[in-house]
């Protein structure tokens, strides 16, 4: 089912098409002298102020999109589902988003017994094309929670030896995420995400490119 966003989207879009079309027809007219400079400027105002309105429209749509998405992270938070609920969900999209993959196979709490009797879980394991997507759900972000994943990281081939080919990023996750928290994580080449407008959105810094590990 299409979200909010997008049944917005495509509104706007039949709107901006319809507009196109007034404006050339419109134009047509103008040149035949069958208007005034004055009805001309009268339109151009009254399509500025349509755009306007539409444009706050849009804003006010996506505003209470993500006011749900929050609510709705808050109660999966309580009850600890945020990974199965919001960031699960959100992978795929943000996957094909920011790399250009396809994810082929998403398991949530995925765990592997070792030989010495210990196991290992991971909250979300996504692959796409030749790489592993290793998540970190948290209901609060704090750096002993970066370290903790660099270290997932580095055991991961010896838990799941069939993926030793596989490149690895370390995605971190939370209902929110505090600045020093995503500098940080930055630092050590993890994507960080949080709540947004499409349930969990990407907060790293416009044109940050993680580690592949």
């Amino acid at each position: 089912m299409p979200t909010v966003e997008e049944r917005v989207d495509r509104l706007e879009q039949a709107l901006e098409n319809f507009i196109t079309n007034v404006g050339i027809e419109f134009n047509k007219l103008y040149n035949s002298q069958m208007r005034t400079e004055a009805e001309l400027r009268e339109f151009k105002e009254e399509m500025k102020v349509f755009k306007d309105e539409m444009r706050d429209f849009k804003e006010e749509m996506r505003q209470q999109n993500r006011e749900m998405n929050i609510k709705w992270g808050e109660l999966a938070n309580k009850m600890g589902t945020m990974a199965e609920d919001l960031v699960a969900p959100s992978l795929p999209r943000i996957v094909k988003e920011e790399f250009g993959l396809e994810v082929t196979d998403l398991t949530i709490r995925r765990k592997r017994k070792l030989k010495d009797g210990s196991s290992r879980e991971y909250d979300a394991l996504t692959i796409a094309n030749g790489y592993v997507f290793l998540n970190s759900t948290k209901s609060t972000l704090r750096p002993s929670d970066i370290e903790r994943l660099i270290e997932e990281i580095k055991e991961f081939r010896d838990v799941f030896p069939e993926y030793r080919k596989h490149k690895i990023i370390g995605i971190l996750a939370s209902l929110y995420v505090d600045e020093s928290i995503i500098r940080r994580a930055e630092k050590v080449g993890f994507l960080v995400l949080a709540v947004g407008d499409q349930l969990m959105e990407v907060r790293n810094t416009k044109g940050f490119k993680p580690k592949e590990w």
